[in-house]
């Protein structure tokens, strides 16, 4: 094999993974699956697809490695084949942010009426949530929160933040996050706090991005 054939062969390898992303709705599962483990059935219901067609897409992240599954009966659970996929995930979607206003602007949108964390690092966050002068609100499903979730948060599903009110303090800012830049269960969330009085913020990161950045994640509920 000639030195071309054998580059040729090396980037047709990696043009692998392109094709394997090249759906938004595959990207939007990978984005899903970095939550933790799901079923098809939990995915298609969350994609906004039919369960034929995400395991058609599942089935082409499987080709390239990027997901895996399990049987359980019935039911067929995926997760990302590891840490790795998540890192590429918020990497892509990163560059996409730097190199499109059109992204860009449908993210500023996303923001409006809403009061972001922009001015404060993460470190910041994670010292202030540590002492206690903020709550940090995971709106996300349980069953995610307990697959990994920021340090020192709370779990409070965005369907019953409007009930569980009473227990969220009101002498300190509470900040809530979901799956990331976006999902909009944390604008959601932050929206009704602060229409009951409460100083709500929304943090634009989820465990994805926080793991991508090198910050722990703790698991469990």
């Amino acid at each position: 094999m000639s030195e071309r054939q054998v580059k040729d062969v090396l980037y047709a390898q990696v043009a692998r993974i392109g094709k394997a992303v090249c759906s938004p709705k595959r990207l939007e599962l990978i984005d899903l699956l970095a939550q933790g483990e799901k079923s098809v059935e939990q995915l298609a219901s969350e994609a906004g697809i039919s369960q034929k067609l995400a395991s058609a897409h599942l089935r082409e992240l499987r080709l390239a490695n990027l997901v895996e599954a399990r049987r359980e009966g019935k039911n067929v659970y995926y997760r990302l084949s590891g840490k790795t996929v998540a890192d590429f995930w918020v990497a892509l979607r990163s560059l996409a942010e730097d190199r499109l206003l059109e992204l860009r602007a449908a993210l500023s949108k996303l923001s409006e009426s809403i009061h972001e964390l922009t001015p404060m690092s993460r470190e910041e966050i994670l010292e202030l949530a540590r002492r206690g002068e903020v709550v940090v609100l995971d709106v996300r499903p349980e069953t995610e929160f307990a697959a990994g979730h920021l340090p020192y948060a709370h779990s409070m599903p965005l369907s019953q933040v409007q009930k569980r009110l009473a227990e969220l303090p009101r002498d300190r800012p509470v900040v809530a996050y979901c799956r990331g830049p976006f999902c909009l269960m944390a604008k959601e969330a932050a929206e009704l706090l602060n229409k009951e009085g409460f100083r709500a913020l929304r943090l634009e990161d989820g465990v994805a991005e926080w793991r991508a950045r090198g910050l722990p994640v703790e698991t469990g509920e």
